[in-house]
């Protein structure tokens, strides 16, 4: 409404000086308007952001097992997953301008938002929750999960990853060979392929020091730069990525009458497979839980898209959610500090693992409670523009 009151007025002023406005009509016609937000995927980005929370509660919080847990051992195969695909699908700007300066600016700006507030969580949960400040500290730093916090930082290597591939990729798009033969999806399939077979590495213990299962020592390097982590995830960050680059095309497939049966049959064998089956063995171990990774996280992104009119803000199911999706950094880096230290509950659900329903709701109650006091807690530091700076780069 604004700008329509702008425009008129400099029209009014333009013919009052006996001025042509047309010039003027144009350049403000040309002037880029941004995207309305997608209510729905900031619905999904909370409601993974829950399942993350809920997961640790029964981890460290319970101390569940998670080949005993029969809520843990279902959610894993697509929490995280999950989580890397929406910020795959959201690092895609379609008119983004690739140059070394925009490179430059994105990059420190990823660094300031990642790493300085994970930085600072970190010594503080270091000092707060372990017991020996120092000793907390060198050995989390050398731990691939640093005490929890390894999710920002492995999400700043996709990032850097990824926007150094789309510099690479704009100027190769100037080239000759990439206008005559129209290979426009080419690049991105290509790493995209290259990010399964680094993420296949991590399965294969007999080959490859960093991958599950290896009994001698790990590669340190790879461990304290958390780099083990991008290969887990990478490929769903980029699978995020390619849906949102062919955003037309992936609805007109998720659309079809087909593929959504597909897709519900191959998951639920896969993940039988997985968590009942174990037919396969050594190298094929690891198939079926990469098909169910991708099919559940498929799945629940075509259930936010498709009843997308109950995650709006007019409903209280969407608008918490969507609240939750905004400030996954802040409840991400605060969480740790609220876990709840009850074994005996792990060790009641390790022996009475059959109870799904009940696992993962006092999971996910007990998630909701915690989040409710980190989402307090951010709006206390919020107060402060710099504190709302420099820890959830705001």
């Amino acid at each position: 409404m604004l700008f329509i009151i702008i425009s008129y007025f400099c029209k009014k002023l333009y013919v009052r000086q006996g001025r042509t406005h047309g010039k003027l009509l144009k350049t403000m016609e040309t002037i880029p308007q941004k995207k309305p937000r997608l209510e729905w995927l900031d619905a999904l980005r909370g409601f993974t952001m829950i399942l993350v929370v809920a997961n640790h509660v029964s981890q460290m919080g319970f101390e569940q097992h998670s080949k005993l847990s029969s809520s843990l051992s279902f959610l894993l195969l697509f929490r995280m997953p999950l989580f890397f695909f929406v910020s795959g699908f959201l690092a895609y700007k379609a008119s983004q301008v690739w140059n070394l300066s925009g490179l430059w600016q994105l990059v420190k700006k990823k660094l300031r938002v990642q790493l300085i507030p994970t930085a600072v969580f970190f010594i503080l949960f270091c000092a707060i929750i372990c017991n020996n400040f120092l000793n907390s500290i060198v050995n989390n730093l050398h731990s691939p999960t640093k005490g929890g916090y390894w999710f920002t930082i492995a999400l700043l290597w996709m990032f850097i990853i990824y926007y150094l591939f789309s510099y690479a990729e704009s100027k190769l798009k100037e080239t000759r060979l990439f206008k005559e033969h129209n290979i426009g999806a080419v690049p991105i399939l290509l790493l995209f392929v290259v990010s399964l077979c680094f993420y296949e590495t991590c399965f294969l213990p007999k080959i490859f020091p960093w991958a599950q299962g290896h009994k001698m020592p790990s590669i340190g390097w790879l461990n304290d730069l958390c780099l083990e982590r991008v290969f887990y995830h990478f490929p769903f960050f980029l699978f995020g990525n390619i849906v949102h680059r062919y955003w037309n095309k992936s609805q007109r497939i998720m659309d079809s009458r087909w593929f959504y049966p597909m897709v519900i049959t191959v998951v639920i064998v896969a993940t039988v497979e997985v968590i009942k089956w174990h037919n396969l063995r050594f190298a094929w171990t690891n198939l079926p839980s990469t098909v169910a990774k991708f099919g559940l996280l498929t799945i629940a992104f075509m259930y936010f898209r498709h009843y997308q009119k109950y995650f709006t803000k007019l409903t209280v199911a969407g608008s918490t959610l969507q609240y939750i999706g905004r400030r996954t950094l802040d409840i991400y880096l605060i969480h740790f500090f609220f876990m709840p230290n009850i074994p005996t509950i792990g060790m009641f659900f390790d022996k009475y693992r059959h109870n799904f329903v009940l696992d993962t709701t006092l999971s996910v109650i007990m998630a909701l409670l915690i989040i409710g006091f980190c989402c307090i807690t951010s709006n206390i530091l919020r107060v402060s523009p710099f504190l709302k700076k420099w820890l959830f780069g705001r």
